[in-house]
């Protein structure tokens, strides 16, 4: 049904538009010139003479550019005699190289023919020509002569086509801002009666978009008919002034007003200047100046303030022209801004906003995740670098490589994936999160401070300060165990370095399941035991390790972290046995700002660690 629904509507689109295209103008400039008249309306002008005002003003403006652009032309047509030494020499060396260089093809194929014995000399060239039309094998063909009755038939009728467009563009652009409450409103009524605020917020916002991309348009065009203008003044280009205005303009026309803006400076410094210098000159300022804008400036520009993608506008730039022609070209970026509006507001048009809209469609996780399961490393470690340029290290881990994990824990028990992408999935995760984590330290420069440096000075600080002593924090001793799978022993391993950044001295060991947990923390000894688990199986997994561990003496210090778990921490930490109040994580932020403040303890273990 969408794909009839689509295809009736571009047909309509196509047929109708001898009606369309000339509303769709006038609601393009009833928005350009509404800001006008409502200015006028302010100052207590009744509606409808302002209207006329705005509408006089701005057809003198037109009319005075144009005769303005008109009167230049006519002078540069008037002055071309004066060049026409300039364009005779050109015409000419254009006319001896080509003879030369097809002369010279000629003889070498001709030559080469004899050599290999496929061709003899040329008899056309030992015969005299004959006339034209004098052997019946060769007749001349006449072509009838057009009467000039139908050429002027011809262009009466083009020129009222494009009088009767114009008219009905004024008329439909008066009535549209005479009646533009009572249009609006029926356009609220026509989408349904409900959702008043999402439906003024995307008018709202539609307006606003299309009025930034008209400004920014404006001041892009403006500057580049600057530098156009500046350039060839200086070039010494006569009517210098003509070419930045009508560069001004033609821009308006995406993609070939630039191409087209250029022809006639160029064919000018042809004919004015006696040399090709100037002319290449003339070409290379249009042609850098046109790479620089539609490349990097209105790409960052349209996009950040339009919200529709690059990509998108030169679709929508040819499917409008395919549609309503070199008009179509000029509205199709607004109606493509409405359509992306569309796509975010109403949930059936959703797929444009995907379609069209510059926001990527797939959060930074999601991007890392599908980049693995392509095997592309490269392109996977880019968007890590990307998150990374804007985000702290601690929120990378949180928000991209965790939830990452996730997916794929859930396609791994789904039976979605083969050995090997695991086994790759998870070694290219883990040697991307050890040159984060090495980065991060070159970055950041030594730890604020080791736990044997720390309690070195602890000692010295108590015998030398006499009286009671002032309280210190010195660094936790902090053991992170994965309880179940290499997923869980990647997070322990992010969680460990981001606890030594803090300060602290932290391990991840890569010992799994109940037993060997108990027999590393009976061994190491640690201050702090942090249960690293990962859903979906976290719960499970990190009760019965807790149960083991709950049972040691001496009993460390346990914490629990369920990264990314969706839950009630509460609830889940009394599933797995633990006290109401024992703290249950879900964020290796968390963990490691409330693990930032340690009360003070004695160290017993530290030498034995840091050796080990």
């Amino acid at each position: 049904m969408t794909i009839v629904v689509a295809a009736v509507a571009i047909a309509v689109l196509y047929l109708a538009k001898v009606v369309i295209l000339p509303l769709a103008l006038a609601i393009l400039f009833a928005f350009l010139v509404s800001p006008a008249v409502q200015w006028l309306e302010r100052r207590r002008v009744p509606r409808i003479p302002a209207i006329i005002l705005v509408l006089v003003a701005v057809f003198a403006i037109v009319i005075a550019i144009t005769s303005g652009v008109a009167s230049q032309l006519l002078q540069i047509t008037e002055r071309l005699p004066l060049y026409k030494s300039n364009i005779a020499a050109k015409v000419a060396e254009i006319h001896k190289t080509q003879s030369s260089s097809v002369s010279r093809i000629e003889g070498e194929l001709e030559a080469l023919g004899r050599e290999v014995g496929l061709s003899g000399p040329s008899e056309a060239r030992k015969s005299p020509a004959e006339p034209l039309g004098s052997s019946p094998e060769r007749p001349v063909l006449v072509k009838g002569i057009p009467s000039p009755g139908i050429g002027a038939l011809n262009s009466l009728h083009g020129v009222l086509q494009v009088l009767l467009e114009t008219l009905l563009v004024v008329v439909f652009t008066f009535f549209i801002l005479l009646q533009r409450e009572d249009l609006r409103n029926r356009l609220l009524r026509l989408t349904g009666k409900g959702e008043l605020h999402l439906k003024t917020q995307a008018m709202n916002e539609a307006s606003a978009r299309i009025a930034r991309y008209f400004s920014l348009l404006l001041a892009v065009n403006a500057t580049y008919g600057l530098t156009i203008f500046l350039a060839l003044y200086f070039l010494g280009l006569p009517h210098a002034w003509l070419f930045g205005t009508l560069t001004v303009l033609l821009r308006f026309i995406p993609y070939i007003g630039a191409p087209i803006s250029a022809l006639l400076p160029i064919a000018l410094s042809l004919a004015v200047f006696p040399g090709w210098r100037q002319a290449l000159i003339v070409m290379g300022i249009f042609l850098c100046v046109e790479v620089v804008t539609a490349n990097y400036i209105e790409p960052w520009l349209y996009g950040k303030h339009t919200g529709v993608s690059p990509f998108a506008i030169l679709v929508a730039a040819v499917f409008w022209t395919l549609i309503w022609g070199p008009i179509g070209l000029i509205l199709s970026v607004p109606l493509t801004v409405c359509l992306v509006i569309l796509g975010e507001h109403v949930p059936s048009l959703r797929f444009l906003r995907f379609l069209l809209g510059d926001q990527p469609v797939l959060q930074p996780y999601a991007q890392y995740y599908q980049r693995l399961l392509a095997g592309d490393q490269r392109e996977a470690a880019m968007v890590l670098d990307a998150y990374l340029k804007e985000k702290p290290l601690e929120d990378l881990y949180d928000s991209v490589l965790i939830p990452a994990l996730e997916l794929g824990e859930q396609d791994r028990h789904r039976n979605n994936l083969d050995d090997d992408t695991v086994s790759f999935v998870y070694q290219t995760t883990r040697e991307l999160v050890d040159e984060l984590g090495l980065h991060a330290n070159q970055r950041d420069g030594e730890p604020a401070a080791s736990a044997e440096s720390a309690a070195n000075a602890e000692s010295s600080t108590e015998e030398a300060a006499p009286g009671p002593a002032r309280p210190q924090i010195i660094p936790r001793t902090v053991l992170c165990i994965p309880v179940r799978d290499e997923a869980d022993e990647i997070a322990a391993v992010m969680l460990a370095q981001l606890l030594e950044r803090a300060g602290h001295y932290a391990q991840a060991i890569s010992e799994r399941g109940a037993d060997a947990i108990v027999k590393e923390v009976e061994r190491a000894k640690p201050g702090v035991v942090i249960l690293s688990a990962l859903p979906p199986f976290a719960l499970s997994s990190a009760r019965a390790a807790y149960r083991k561990l709950s049972g040691l003496q001496p009993r460390p210090e346990i914490l629990i972290g369920l990264w990314n778990y969706a839950g009630n921490p509460t609830e889940a930490a009394r599933e797995i046995g633990a006290s109401e109040q024992k703290q249950v994580w879900t964020t290796l932020s968390q963990a490691v700002s409330q693990a930032g403040a340690p009360p003070k303890q004695k160290v017993d273990n530290l030498p034995a660690l840091l050796e080990k």
